[in-house]
């Protein structure tokens, strides 16, 4: 049986044309104030051809003041209804799902912020790019969770398909989970229960504006892999909580900036003849919850995919940097016309810069821009070129905010 081509319908109802989902990559491709480009646009229109169930947004940020990237796209309001709404219509014509992947990166804002904010004030470790957070107040981490409620409602407005909140990679759902990043004593801290408390409630008020019949879904990391943080035994337990909640699906991933696990750095060697780098951990997950489960990170054989989604594994297969260098990639996978993808990790030669796990999403974000731009991937594009890049951008948006 294929089960890749196989159609599956999400708790709230709604039918998903196939088992394939793009993952969210960050295209750092907006406009002056947060507004969606036309050449995203017409990169998702791109996309949308090729045959994914489910087209994940990179990250949305809730609020113009916590960027985590320069040129994020920022929905605070309606302001940018009419880009949205041909954002949806574009991306959706040829029946593909477009969700609205909904962010706030807490600590992990760089310095073109001009104040950071985060559970408590533990400063990311990694030089003097990222500032020390102040923690947040308890009326200023209501306001966070409002503001996602109310940019979900917006993507719903818009017609968009559904959304995604994200609480893995170390932003600021996931700076509540873990007690490396929360310190705190009061109703959002200490037992695991407080610290689920802010994704939880996230949840409960995005499922309150869009009501029972929108798909909401959650990325979640598996553990974030460093010394006295989030654990993958605390991750089945807050998935078992945002099963009880409802959660449409639960996309699996792992790591954060200062431990990049995403990028395929961190993972055993046990998992890799199944590919995925949380292949392990997922049928954990399975055993425990029946809400739909997403596993990104690491699928590239056909084979692979279908044998996870055989074995009641999980439910949908992720791909993301495949996508970057060909955007048909779901539907030459579904019809065949390839039986393996590749996006592997890009790097310089030097172990600092290659670590941060930030040159690898930059060379796969300049991959993005072209399709935006009308033009093919590049998948022999010099690293380098890209490390200069991301130097530029950097030093304009600082002096920006000087």
């Amino acid at each position: 049986m294929n089960m890749l081509n196989s159609s599956f319908t999400l708790p709230c109802g709604v039918k998903i044309p196939n088992r394939i989902i793009k993952s969210a990559m960050s295209e750092n491709m907006a406009n002056n104030g947060g507004q969606p480009s036309k050449e995203i646009i017409k990169l998702y229109e791109t996309w949308g051809k090729g045959g994914a169930g489910i087209l994940i947004s990179g990250n949305v940020m809730v609020d113009h003041k916590a960027l985590g990237e320069p040129h994020n796209v920022i929905i605070e309001d309606e302001t940018y209804l009419s880009e949205l709404r041909k954002w949806a219509d574009k991306c959706q014509s040829n029946g593909s799902h477009l969700w609205m992947q909904i962010n706030h990166p807490g600590r992990q804002a760089p310095r073109i912020n001009k104040e950071i904010v985060s559970p408590s004030d533990v400063q990311l470790n990694l030089g003097k790019l990222f500032a020390k957070p102040r923690p947040l107040k308890n009326d200023e981490i209501w306001d966070i969770i409002d503001r996602f409620g109310n940019t979900a409602l917006i993507a719903k407005k818009a017609g968009w398909k559904g959304v995604q909140i994200h609480g893995a990679h170390g932003y600021l759902v996931s700076q509540f989970l873990s007690t490396r990043t929360n310190l705190r004593t009061d109703d959002w801290g200490g037992t695991l229960e407080k610290r689920a408390k802010f994704p939880i409630e996230i949840y409960r008020n995005i499922r309150k504006k869009v009501g029972p019949k929108f798909p909401v879904g959650i990325k979640i990391n598996s553990a974030d892999f460093q010394k006295g943080a989030f654990t993958e035994a605390e991750s089945l337990q807050v998935i078992d909580m945002l099963s009880q909640e409802g959660m449409d699906l639960i996309e699996v991933s792992g790591g954060t900036y200062e431990k990049s696990a995403m990028m395929g750095t961190v993972h055993k060697n046990s998992t890799l003849q199944r590919e995925a780098y949380f292949s392990e951990f997922i049928v954990k997950a399975r055993a425990r919850t029946k809400a739909p489960l997403l596993l990104t990170g690491g699928f590239r054989s056909k084979e692979i995919m279908e044998l996870a989604l055989q074995n009641d594994e999980l439910d949908f297969v992720g791909i993301a940097r495949p996508f970057a260098i060909n955007p048909n990639v779901a539907r030459d996978l579904l019809e065949g016309n390839i039986e393996k993808c590749t996006g592997e990790n890009i790097k310089t030669g030097f172990k600092k810069i290659d670590r941060l796990g930030v040159l690898d999403i930059t060379w796969y974000t300049v991959q993005l821009e072209r399709m935006g731009k009308g033009l093919l991937p590049n998948p022999k594009l010099n690293p380098w070129k890209v490390v200069g890049k991301l130097v530029i951008e950097q030093t304009k948006a600082m002096m920006k905010k000087s």
